[in-house]
C-alpha cells in the first residue's frame, strides 16, 4: 500500500464484540463466539445450542470471519457465560478477542497443496501464550491457507501460504515477504504479530502501518529468503460431470470458496457443504450437526462443511441447502431490524421472501443502512433500504 493511502491512525477504542465484552444491541447483548480454523465440535455446538436457547434469541449466526454470535443475551447473566467458557470457547480471558484465525476449510479432506488442519489450533494456543498479543485489535486476523488461495483472498493481517506440501510463504497484508517451512509457520506468525505490534501506533490492521511488509521482513530476517514458486495443480481437470473439491482450486487464477454440494475426498469418500439459510443457526441446528459429526468446519462463506455426505436428507428437511444453485446460497443479509437500531428494515423478513421466490440471479447481500453490514467479498448486487420502504439496487464489490 503507497504512504500516500496508508489510513490515519485509530481515535477509537476497538470495540469488536467478544463472549466476555459483548456489544450492546438493540435486541440485548451480542456475543462472538471464535472457532480458531473454524473447528466447531460437537460438544462445543451442543453448548452454543443450549446456550441460544436458553439465552438468546433462539439461534447462532454466521459471521464472515468462520465465528459465531449469539444475540439478545442479557449482558448481566453468568449463565450464558458458564456454559460456553465449560464447553472450551473462551480459553484465555486476556486473548478472548483476538483469537482471529481462518484456515483453508477442506485441507486435508480435499486438494490442497499442504494439510493445515490442527495448525490454528496450535496457532491458537501460541497466541494465547504470549503475552503482549494481548494487545491485538479484535480485527487483526491470521490466516493458514493450503495454497488453493481462498482464506488469503480474505484480507488477512498475517498468512502462511503454502507453496509445496512443507513450504510456503509469509504474506502481510497481502504481500508476500519470505519463505516460511510448514514446520515454522506457527512460530513465524506469532513472531510476526508480535514485530505489528512494536511497529504499531494505534493501528489495527497490518495494511494501516506504513510498510508493513518491508518492515516486518527485514525484523523477522526473511528479505534474503528466496521465494518458492507456486507450483501448477498436478491433478487433471476433473470430469464436467463430477462435482467436487477441484471447483475450490486455483487452476485458472480464480480464487473460490467451496460450493454447496458434495465434495470428493482425496481418499473417494464424500464430504458435504451446506449453507444455513442467511448463515442463522437454530438451537436445533446445532443439535443436528453435532448428531450428524463429532466435528465440522465453519467457513467464513457463512458455509459449513461436514466430512461425510451422511445426513444429507436430514439437513435439507431441516432447511439446510445442500446443493450448489440453491436460492439460499445466493442471498446474505445484514442484522437488520428489530436488533439494529440503525436499520431502516427488517431485511432479513425481506431477504427470505427473496429466497423463497428464487428472485435473485446474483450473489445479493440485503442490509438496512449505508454502512452495509456483512457484505461479502467480490462482486454484489446489493439492495440497500431507504426510509420510505423501499430499497436501493446497486452493484458492490468490497476486496478488504
Amino acid at each position: 500500500m503507497p504512504p500516500s493511502a496508508v489510513p490515519p491512525p485509530r481515535l477509537r477504542a476497538d470495540a469488536c464484540p467478544g463472549v466476555l465484552a459483548p456489544h450492546d444491541a438493540a435486541d440485548g447483548a451480542l456475543a462472538r463466539i471464535r472457532l480458531p480454523g473454524g473447528v466447531l465440535t460437537a460438544a462445543a455446538a451442543r453448548a452454543v445450542a443450549d446456550c441460544a436457547a436458553h439465552h438468546g434469541d433462539g439461534a447462532a449466526h454466521l459471521t464472515s470471519r468462520g465465528n459465531l454470535q449469539l444475540r439478545a443475551l442479557r449482558r448481566d447473566d453468568p449463565d450464558a457465560l458458564s456454559v460456553l467458557v465449560g464447553a472450551g470457547l473462551v480459553p484465555s480471558r486476556t486473548h478472548e478477542r483476538v483469537r482471529n484465525v481462518l484456515a483453508s476449510p477442506l485441507s486435508g479432506i480435499a486438494g490442497g497443496l499442504a494439510d493445515v488442519r490442527g495448525l490454528a489450533a496450535r496457532l491458537d494456543a501460541a497466541i494465547c501464550a504470549a503475552p503482549a498479543l494481548a494487545g491485538l485489535s479484535g480485527r487483526f486476523l491470521f490466516a493458514l491457507d493450503d495454497g488453493r488461495g481462498d482464506v488469503a483472498a480474505e484480507s488477512p493481517d498475517l498468512c502462511w501460504q503454502a507453496r509445496t506440501s512443507t513450504t510456503g510463504v509469509l504474506l502481510v497484508a497481502g504481500t508476500p515477504v519470505g519463505a516460511v517451512a510448514l514446520a515454522d509457520a506457527v512460530d513465524v506468525l506469532v513472531s510476526a504479530a508480535e514485530t505489528f505490534l512494536a511497529l504499531s501506533s494505534a493501528q489495527w490492521r497490518a495494511a494501516e502501518v506504513p510498510d508493513a511488509p518491508a518492515r516486518l521482513a527485514a525484523a523477522l530476517g526473511l528479505p534474503d529468503r528466496a521465494l518458492p514458486a507456486r507450483p501448477l495443480p498436478a491433478r487433471p481437470l476433473p470430469d464436467a460431470n463430477e462435482r467436487h473439491s477441484d471447483a475450490t482450486e486455483l487452476r485458472d487464477g480464480a480464487v473460490r470458496s467451496p460450493e454447496v454440494g458434495e465434495v470428493l475426498r482425496d481418499d473417494g469418500a464424500r464430504a458435504l457443504v451446506v449453507a444455513p439459510v442467511l448463515g442463522e443457526l437454530s438451537a436445533d441446528d446445532l443439535r443436528l450437526l453435532a448428531r450428524l459429526s463429532p466435528q465440522v468446519q465453519v467457513t467464513p462463506w457463512r458455509t459449513i462443511v461436514l466430512p461425510t455426505a451422511e445426513g444429507a436428507d436430514l439437513l435439507a428437511a431441516a432447511g439446510f441447502a445442500v446443493e450448489a444453485g440453491s436460492p439460499a446460497t445466493l442471498v446474505s443479509a445484514c442484522a437488520g431490524a428489530p436488533g439494529c437500531a440503525k436499520s431502516l428494515a427488517d431485511v432479513r423478513v425481506d431477504a427470505r421472501t427473496l429466497i423463497a421466490s428464487a428472485s435473485a440471479t446474483g450473489r445479493t447481500h440485503v442490509v438496512g443502512c449505508e454502512r452495509r453490514c456483512g457484505a461479502p467479498h467480490g462482486t454484489h448486487v446489493e439492495l440497500v433500504a431507504q426510509a420510505d420502504g423501499s430499497y436501493a439496487h446497486g452493484i458492490s464489490g468490497r476486496t478488504a
